[in-house]
Protein backbone atom coordinates (compact mmCIF):
# COMPACT_ATOMS: atom_id res chain seq x y z
CA UNK A 1 0.00 0.00 0.00
CA UNK A 2 1.00 3.33 -1.10
CA UNK A 3 2.17 5.43 1.96
CA UNK A 4 0.48 8.90 2.39
CA UNK A 5 3.25 11.92 1.67
CA UNK A 6 3.05 14.84 3.71
CA UNK A 7 5.46 17.94 2.78
CA UNK A 8 6.92 19.86 5.14
CA UNK A 9 7.40 23.86 3.96
CA UNK A 10 10.01 25.35 6.36
CA UNK A 11 12.23 22.67 8.24
CA UNK A 12 13.11 25.67 11.83
CA UNK A 13 12.54 24.71 15.12
CA UNK A 14 9.18 23.99 14.57
CA UNK A 15 9.60 22.36 11.25
CA UNK A 16 12.07 19.88 12.51
CA UNK A 17 10.47 18.57 15.29
CA UNK A 18 7.29 18.39 12.92
CA UNK A 19 9.39 16.17 10.61
CA UNK A 20 10.49 13.93 13.55
CA UNK A 21 6.81 13.15 14.78
CA UNK A 22 5.48 12.41 11.03
CA UNK A 23 8.82 10.26 9.85
CA UNK A 24 7.30 6.86 11.54
CA UNK A 25 4.02 7.13 9.44
CA UNK A 26 4.31 8.90 5.91
CA UNK A 27 6.61 9.41 3.14
CA UNK A 28 8.10 12.88 4.51
CA UNK A 29 9.62 15.73 2.22
CA UNK A 30 11.02 18.61 4.09
CA UNK A 31 11.60 22.00 2.12
CA UNK A 32 14.26 24.41 3.31
CA UNK A 33 16.01 27.21 2.37
CA UNK A 34 18.96 26.41 4.71
CA UNK A 35 21.07 23.00 5.08
CA UNK A 36 20.35 22.74 8.55
CA UNK A 37 18.58 23.26 11.23
CA UNK A 38 19.11 27.24 11.84
CA UNK A 39 16.93 28.51 14.76
CA UNK A 40 15.43 31.97 15.58
CA UNK A 41 16.10 31.32 19.10
CA UNK A 42 18.35 32.87 21.59
CA UNK A 43 19.78 35.96 19.82
CA UNK A 44 21.64 37.34 22.57
CA UNK A 45 23.67 34.04 22.94
CA UNK A 46 24.01 33.93 19.22
CA UNK A 47 25.91 37.84 18.70
CA UNK A 48 28.25 36.90 22.30
CA UNK A 49 28.85 33.54 21.95
CA UNK A 50 28.17 32.27 18.61
CA UNK A 51 30.67 29.40 18.65
CA UNK A 52 28.37 28.12 21.89
CA UNK A 53 25.05 29.00 19.76
CA UNK A 54 26.02 27.08 16.83
CA UNK A 55 27.01 24.10 18.70
CA UNK A 56 23.16 23.95 20.25
CA UNK A 57 21.38 25.83 17.19
CA UNK A 58 22.93 25.13 14.18
CA UNK A 59 22.59 21.76 13.07
CA UNK A 60 22.95 19.94 9.66
CA UNK A 61 19.94 17.91 8.79
CA UNK A 62 22.31 14.83 8.70
CA UNK A 63 22.94 15.02 12.12
CA UNK A 64 19.44 14.37 13.25
CA UNK A 65 18.85 10.49 13.64
CA UNK A 66 15.24 10.91 13.01
CA UNK A 67 15.57 12.58 10.09
CA UNK A 68 17.21 10.02 8.34
CA UNK A 69 13.57 9.03 6.47
CA UNK A 70 12.93 12.43 5.89
CA UNK A 71 14.26 13.39 2.16
CA UNK A 72 15.25 17.22 2.60
CA UNK A 73 15.38 19.75 0.22
CA UNK A 74 16.77 22.77 -0.13
CA UNK A 75 14.92 25.33 -2.27
CA UNK A 76 13.56 28.90 -2.07
CA UNK A 77 9.13 28.04 -1.94
CA UNK A 78 7.92 30.02 -4.97
CA UNK A 79 3.79 28.43 -4.77
CA UNK A 80 1.58 26.31 -4.14
CA UNK A 81 -1.43 24.88 -6.79
CA UNK A 82 -3.81 23.85 -4.02
CA UNK A 83 -5.65 21.98 -6.53
CA UNK A 84 -3.27 19.60 -7.79
CA UNK A 85 -1.91 19.64 -4.35
CA UNK A 86 2.08 20.65 -5.27
CA UNK A 87 4.34 22.90 -3.35
CA UNK A 88 6.69 24.43 -5.72
CA UNK A 89 10.13 26.00 -5.10
CA UNK A 90 13.37 26.76 -6.81
CA UNK A 91 16.99 25.18 -6.04
CA UNK A 92 20.23 26.35 -5.79
CA UNK A 93 20.70 25.82 -9.06
CA UNK A 94 17.27 27.61 -10.50
CA UNK A 95 15.78 24.53 -11.62
CA UNK A 96 12.02 24.30 -10.43
CA UNK A 97 11.24 21.77 -7.76
CA UNK A 98 7.71 20.39 -7.90
CA UNK A 99 6.61 18.36 -4.60
CA UNK A 100 3.27 16.81 -4.60
CA UNK A 101 1.63 16.29 -1.12
CA UNK A 102 -1.37 14.53 0.65
CA UNK A 103 -0.62 16.80 3.45
CA UNK A 104 0.91 19.87 3.74
CA UNK A 105 2.07 21.26 7.13
CA UNK A 106 3.36 25.32 6.44
CA UNK A 107 5.75 25.74 9.50
CA UNK A 108 7.93 28.82 7.17
CA UNK A 109 8.10 31.09 10.08
CA UNK A 110 9.20 34.92 10.12
CA UNK A 111 11.50 37.18 8.85
CA UNK A 112 12.89 39.51 11.73
CA UNK A 113 16.18 41.33 11.79
CA UNK A 114 18.95 40.22 10.39
CA UNK A 115 19.13 36.86 11.66
CA UNK A 116 16.08 35.47 10.62
CA UNK A 117 15.74 35.60 7.28
CA UNK A 118 14.28 33.04 4.71
CA UNK A 119 16.75 33.40 1.76
CA UNK A 120 18.57 30.66 0.33
CA UNK A 121 21.86 29.90 2.25
CA UNK A 122 24.94 27.39 2.10
CA UNK A 123 27.07 26.23 5.20
CA UNK A 124 29.59 29.17 4.35
CA UNK A 125 26.79 31.72 4.32
CA UNK A 126 25.39 30.99 7.44
CA UNK A 127 28.56 31.04 9.31
CA UNK A 128 30.15 34.25 7.43
CA UNK A 129 26.73 35.86 8.69
CA UNK A 130 27.21 34.64 11.97
CA UNK A 131 30.68 35.94 12.83
CA UNK A 132 29.88 39.17 11.06
CA UNK A 133 27.56 40.29 13.33
CA UNK A 134 29.82 39.46 16.73
CA UNK A 135 32.96 40.62 15.37
CA UNK A 136 30.63 44.05 14.28
CA UNK A 137 29.93 44.28 17.92
CA UNK A 138 32.77 43.07 19.48
CA UNK A 139 34.90 45.59 18.08
CA UNK A 140 32.18 48.59 19.25
CA UNK A 141 33.10 50.31 22.51
CA UNK A 142 29.26 51.43 22.85
CA UNK A 143 25.93 49.71 21.92
CA UNK A 144 22.45 50.69 21.70
CA UNK A 145 20.13 48.29 21.90
CA UNK A 146 16.10 49.30 20.50
CA UNK A 147 13.43 46.77 21.17
CA UNK A 148 11.05 45.98 24.16
CA UNK A 149 11.08 41.77 23.33
CA UNK A 150 12.89 38.85 24.39
CA UNK A 151 15.34 39.25 21.62
CA UNK A 152 16.25 43.06 22.94
CA UNK A 153 16.28 41.83 26.58
CA UNK A 154 18.09 38.91 26.00
CA UNK A 155 21.00 39.88 24.00
CA UNK A 156 21.45 43.04 26.33
CA UNK A 157 22.01 40.55 29.18
CA UNK A 158 24.28 38.67 26.91
CA UNK A 159 26.90 41.23 25.78
CA UNK A 160 26.74 42.88 29.03
CA UNK A 161 28.22 39.60 30.49
CA UNK A 162 30.65 38.86 27.96
CA UNK A 163 31.94 42.15 27.20
CA UNK A 164 31.34 44.29 30.96
CA UNK A 165 33.86 46.92 29.66
CA UNK A 166 31.31 48.15 27.03
CA UNK A 167 28.68 50.53 27.25
CA UNK A 168 24.99 48.97 26.54
CA UNK A 169 22.27 50.86 26.76
CA UNK A 170 18.48 49.69 25.94
CA UNK A 171 15.95 51.83 25.07
CA UNK A 172 11.97 50.68 25.10
CA UNK A 173 8.86 52.02 23.95
CA UNK A 174 6.64 52.08 27.42
CA UNK A 175 7.24 51.61 30.98
CA UNK A 176 8.90 48.18 30.90
CA UNK A 177 9.93 45.07 28.39
CA UNK A 178 8.73 42.10 27.81
CA UNK A 179 4.80 43.22 27.94
CA UNK A 180 3.73 39.95 27.09
CA UNK A 181 5.72 38.15 30.10
CA UNK A 182 4.19 38.28 33.58
CA UNK A 183 5.20 41.29 35.56
CA UNK A 184 7.64 39.55 37.87
CA UNK A 185 9.60 38.16 34.87
CA UNK A 186 10.60 41.65 33.85
CA UNK A 187 11.30 42.40 37.88
CA UNK A 188 14.28 39.53 37.49
CA UNK A 189 15.61 40.48 34.52
CA UNK A 190 15.71 44.01 35.19
CA UNK A 191 17.41 43.47 38.75
CA UNK A 192 19.83 40.95 36.28
CA UNK A 193 20.51 44.02 33.87
CA UNK A 194 21.31 46.65 36.42
CA UNK A 195 23.80 44.32 37.84
CA UNK A 196 25.63 44.33 34.88
CA UNK A 197 25.50 48.36 34.38
CA UNK A 198 23.09 48.24 31.54
CA UNK A 199 21.25 51.67 31.29
CA UNK A 200 17.58 51.17 30.78
CA UNK A 201 15.69 53.72 29.32
CA UNK A 202 11.99 53.38 29.01
CA UNK A 203 9.42 55.50 26.83
CA UNK A 204 11.67 55.82 24.21
CA UNK A 205 9.98 55.10 20.88
CA UNK A 206 12.51 54.89 17.87
CA UNK A 207 11.72 57.16 14.81
CA UNK A 208 11.53 54.37 11.77
CA UNK A 209 10.34 54.35 8.03
CA UNK A 210 7.65 51.74 7.14
CA UNK A 211 10.20 50.22 5.13
CA UNK A 212 13.11 49.63 7.85
CA UNK A 213 13.28 46.10 8.99
CA UNK A 214 16.50 46.48 10.84
CA UNK A 215 18.32 43.87 9.27
CA UNK A 216 21.78 45.64 9.87
CA UNK A 217 23.60 46.83 12.96
CA UNK A 218 23.94 50.54 12.25
CA UNK A 219 25.79 53.78 13.73
CA UNK A 220 23.84 56.51 13.04
CA UNK A 221 22.23 58.37 15.43
CA UNK A 222 18.77 57.18 17.14
CA UNK A 223 16.28 59.51 16.98
CA UNK A 224 12.97 59.41 19.07
CA UNK A 225 9.36 60.78 18.47
CA UNK A 226 8.55 60.62 22.25
CA UNK A 227 10.96 63.31 22.04
CA UNK A 228 13.71 62.36 23.82
CA UNK A 229 18.16 63.77 22.37
CA UNK A 230 18.87 61.33 19.84
CA UNK A 231 21.31 58.66 21.48
CA UNK A 232 24.85 57.93 19.78
CA UNK A 233 26.80 55.27 20.02
CA UNK A 234 29.58 52.47 17.79
CA UNK A 235 26.44 49.54 17.10
CA UNK A 236 23.12 50.06 17.39
CA UNK A 237 21.68 46.73 17.25
CA UNK A 238 17.83 46.47 16.23
CA UNK A 239 15.18 44.45 17.86
CA UNK A 240 11.97 46.62 17.15
CA UNK A 241 9.65 43.23 16.66
CA UNK A 242 9.30 43.81 12.90
CA UNK A 243 7.92 40.49 12.16
CA UNK A 244 6.94 39.88 8.33
CA UNK A 245 5.49 36.19 7.73
CA UNK A 246 7.41 34.22 5.33
CA UNK A 247 3.96 33.48 3.02
CA UNK A 248 4.93 35.73 -0.12
CA UNK A 249 4.58 32.06 -1.88
CA UNK A 250 1.05 31.39 -0.43
CA UNK A 251 -2.10 32.19 -2.22
CA UNK A 252 -3.79 35.30 -0.48
CA UNK A 253 -6.97 32.74 0.57
CA UNK A 254 -4.61 31.27 3.05
CA UNK A 255 -3.51 34.14 4.58
CA UNK A 256 -5.35 37.11 6.96
CA UNK A 257 -4.75 40.71 6.85
CA UNK A 258 -1.78 40.58 8.27
CA UNK A 259 -0.11 37.79 6.17
CA UNK A 260 -0.16 35.51 8.11
CA UNK A 261 -1.79 31.70 7.52
CA UNK A 262 -5.40 31.19 9.12
CA UNK A 263 -6.22 28.18 11.08
CA UNK A 264 -8.99 26.36 12.77
CA UNK A 265 -8.37 26.34 16.37
CA UNK A 266 -6.71 22.29 14.89
CA UNK A 267 -4.23 24.38 12.74
CA UNK A 268 -5.62 23.92 9.42
CA UNK A 269 -6.52 25.83 6.93
CA UNK A 270 -10.28 27.13 6.79
CA UNK A 271 -11.67 24.96 3.29
CA UNK A 272 -8.98 23.27 2.63
CA UNK A 273 -8.37 20.61 5.31
CA UNK A 274 -5.26 18.64 3.84
CA UNK A 275 -3.15 21.98 4.85
CA UNK A 276 -2.03 22.83 8.10
CA UNK A 277 0.27 25.66 10.02
CA UNK A 278 2.20 25.95 12.85
CA UNK A 279 4.40 28.45 14.47
CA UNK A 280 5.08 31.65 14.12
CA UNK A 281 3.61 31.51 10.87
CA UNK A 282 0.33 30.39 11.64
CA UNK A 283 -2.36 32.96 12.95
CA UNK A 284 -3.53 30.71 16.11
CA UNK A 285 -3.16 33.64 19.05
CA UNK A 286 -2.11 37.09 19.22
CA UNK A 287 0.76 35.67 20.33
CA UNK A 288 1.30 32.98 17.78
CA UNK A 289 1.98 30.77 20.67
CA UNK A 290 1.87 27.30 18.59
CA UNK A 291 5.76 28.03 17.96
CA UNK A 292 6.78 27.56 21.79
CA UNK A 293 4.02 24.84 23.24
CA UNK A 294 4.41 21.48 21.08
CA UNK A 295 2.49 22.53 18.25
CA UNK A 296 4.11 20.11 15.85
CA UNK A 297 3.36 17.45 18.71
CA UNK A 298 -0.52 18.50 18.09
CA UNK A 299 -0.38 18.96 14.04
CA UNK A 300 1.28 15.39 13.68
CA UNK A 301 -1.39 14.01 15.49
CA UNK A 302 -4.14 15.60 14.05
CA UNK A 303 -2.55 14.99 10.82
CA UNK A 304 -2.70 11.14 11.90
CA UNK A 305 -6.51 11.83 12.48
CA UNK A 306 -7.11 13.18 8.85
CA UNK A 307 -6.29 9.56 7.32
CA UNK A 308 -7.86 7.67 9.82
CA UNK A 309 -10.90 9.27 10.38
CA UNK A 310 -10.45 10.24 14.14
CA UNK A 311 -11.67 13.61 15.77
CA UNK A 312 -9.20 16.14 15.54
CA UNK A 313 -7.89 18.17 18.81
CA UNK A 314 -8.01 22.37 19.32
CA UNK A 315 -5.06 23.93 20.22
CA UNK A 316 -4.95 25.96 23.87
CA UNK A 317 -2.91 29.01 23.80
CA UNK A 318 -1.38 29.96 27.26
CA UNK A 319 -2.23 33.20 28.57
CA UNK A 320 1.75 34.93 28.75
CA UNK A 321 4.55 34.00 27.05
CA UNK A 322 7.15 31.84 28.78
CA UNK A 323 10.57 30.15 28.72
CA UNK A 324 14.14 30.35 28.61
CA UNK A 325 15.04 34.47 28.07
CA UNK A 326 18.73 34.68 28.29
CA UNK A 327 19.94 31.55 27.34
CA UNK A 328 22.44 29.04 29.15
CA UNK A 329 25.10 31.55 31.44
CA UNK A 330 27.97 30.60 33.40
CA UNK A 331 25.02 30.01 36.10
CA UNK A 332 22.97 27.76 34.28
CA UNK A 333 19.93 27.98 32.97
CA UNK A 334 16.77 30.19 33.78
CA UNK A 335 13.56 29.04 32.89
CA UNK A 336 10.17 31.52 33.68
CA UNK A 337 6.92 30.36 33.70
CA UNK A 338 3.54 32.36 32.88
CA UNK A 339 3.35 33.03 36.45
CA UNK A 340 6.84 34.96 36.34
CA UNK A 341 8.39 32.42 38.51
CA UNK A 342 11.49 30.87 37.78
CA UNK A 343 12.91 27.85 37.48
CA UNK A 344 17.04 27.95 37.49
CA UNK A 345 18.45 24.15 36.10
CA UNK A 346 22.78 24.84 37.19
CA UNK A 347 25.15 24.54 34.82
CA UNK A 348 26.75 21.10 35.41
CA UNK A 349 22.73 19.96 35.01
CA UNK A 350 22.23 21.58 31.72
CA UNK A 351 25.39 20.09 30.62
CA UNK A 352 24.99 17.04 31.66
CA UNK A 353 20.94 16.63 31.88
CA UNK A 354 19.13 19.03 30.17
CA UNK A 355 21.13 19.65 26.71
CA UNK A 356 22.28 15.83 26.18
CA UNK A 357 19.47 14.24 27.63
CA UNK A 358 15.77 16.37 27.13
CA UNK A 359 17.10 17.90 24.54
CA UNK A 360 18.92 15.92 22.00
CA UNK A 361 17.63 12.99 23.04
CA UNK A 362 14.40 13.61 24.49
CA UNK A 363 13.55 15.90 22.10
CA UNK A 364 15.12 15.59 19.01
CA UNK A 365 15.09 11.83 19.21
CA UNK A 366 18.96 11.23 18.84
CA UNK A 367 21.41 14.26 17.20
CA UNK A 368 24.70 12.79 15.85
CA UNK A 369 28.32 14.45 17.46
CA UNK A 370 29.27 17.72 15.33
CA UNK A 371 30.87 17.31 12.17
CA UNK A 372 32.84 20.26 9.90
CA UNK A 373 30.57 22.55 8.23
CA UNK A 374 31.23 24.23 5.08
Amino acid sequence: MTRRRVVIAGLGDVGVLTAIRLAPHFEVVGISAKPGLVSGQELGVRLARPDDWARDYWIPFDRFRKLDRVRTVQAELTGVDLDARTVLGRGEDGATVAEPYDALVICTGVSNGFWRQPALQSSAEIGAGLYAAHEQLATAKSVIIVGGGAAAVSSAVNLATTWPDKQIELYFPGDRPLREYHPRTWTRVAHRLAELGVGLHPEHRAVVTEEFTGEQITSEPVRWSTGQTPAVADAVLWAIGRVRPNTSWLPPELLDECGFVRVTRQLQAPGHPEVFAVGDVAATDPLRSSARNRGDGLVARNIRATFTGRPLRPFKAPGRRWGSLVGIQRDGLEVFFPTGHALRFPLWSVERVVMPLIVRWGLYRGIRENRPLG
